[in-house]
């Protein structure tokens, strides 16, 4: 491999410079400069900020010798009736909850038609419902 066949190296390159452009076969220094440099740092960096972000939620957690994902321990879900104290397992009763702290049973009972006096904090008492 010491002697190199120039002739033959030139013939290749000319014929990649021909089938594919000029670029195909120029340093691929010859383009970089100092701003390019510094984007592809600034990308890298947030790159690996968001591989370290996906990590953390990805991270498994040991909970009773069980390995959950950190992320749902995070998540806190109030599924019980602050008025009933029933707790819902019904995904149309997220709605309710969300914005009436309640489910659809109170909601029907206590909230409909009377939304302004629920949202200003009037809730029922065992003792005087009306």
């Amino acid at each position: 491999m010491n002697n190199k066949d120039w002739n033959k190296i030139a013939k290749i390159e000319q014929a990649i410079s021909k089938k594919y452009g000029q670029e195909a076969v120029q340093n691929p220094k010859a383009n970089w400069d100092d701003n390019k440099e510094n984007d592809y740092l600034e990308q890298i960096q947030k790159l690996t900020e968001k591989e370290f972000a996906l990590n953390d939620k990805n991270e498994k957690v040991d909970v009773n010798g069980i390995l959950i994902p950190k992320k749902l321990l995070n998540k806190e879900s109030n599924r019980t009736c602050l008025t009933c104290g029933v707790y819902s397992f019904d995904v149309r009763d997220d709605i309710y909850m969300n914005k009436y702290e309640c489910c659809k049973t109170c909601y029907v009972k206590w909230v409909e038609d009377r939304e302004e006096r629920w949202l200003s904090g009037w809730r029922p008492n065992n003792g005087n419902d009306t």
